[in-house]
C-alpha cells in the first residue's frame, strides 16, 4: 500500500512496498499494526492460492507513506504473486 504524496508518489510507494521483505514490519507501530489488520482481514476472505480457497491468501502487507495534504490523500494498492517474491543469501 502506498499513502500520501501525490497520485503518482502513493502508485511508486504501493510498488516499493512489495520487494520489502516479508518479515520485515512497518517500524512505526501505528503502520505496523495496520499492516497486521490488512493481512488479516485478506487472509480471513478464504480465497487461498490461486483463488482455489484456504486460509492463506497473502504472506503480508505493507504499507509506505509520504506526506501530503489531508484532504487529498492518494493511496494505492499494489498486489504482487509469487512471482515478485525472491530469495536472498549473504555470502
Amino acid at each position: 500500500v502506498g499513502l500520501g504524496g501525490t497520485s503518482e508518489v502513493a502508485v511508486g510507494l504501493a510498488k516499493e512496498a512489495l520487494l520489502l521483505p516479508v518479515e520485515q514490519p512497518n517500524p512505526d507501530p501505528f503502520y505496523a499494526a495496520l499492516e497486521r489488520e490488512i493481512l488479516s482481514r485478506v487472509n480471513a476472505l478464504g480465497i487461498g492460492p490461486q483463488g482455489l480457497g484456504g486460509s492463506t491468501t497473502a504472506l503480508c502487507a505493507h504499507i509506505l507513506k509520504s506526506p501530503t495534504h489531508i484532504a487529498g490523500l492518494p493511496c494505492a494498492v499494489n498486489l504482487g504473486c509469487h512471482v515478485t517474491r525472491h530469495a536472498s543469501a549473504v555470502l
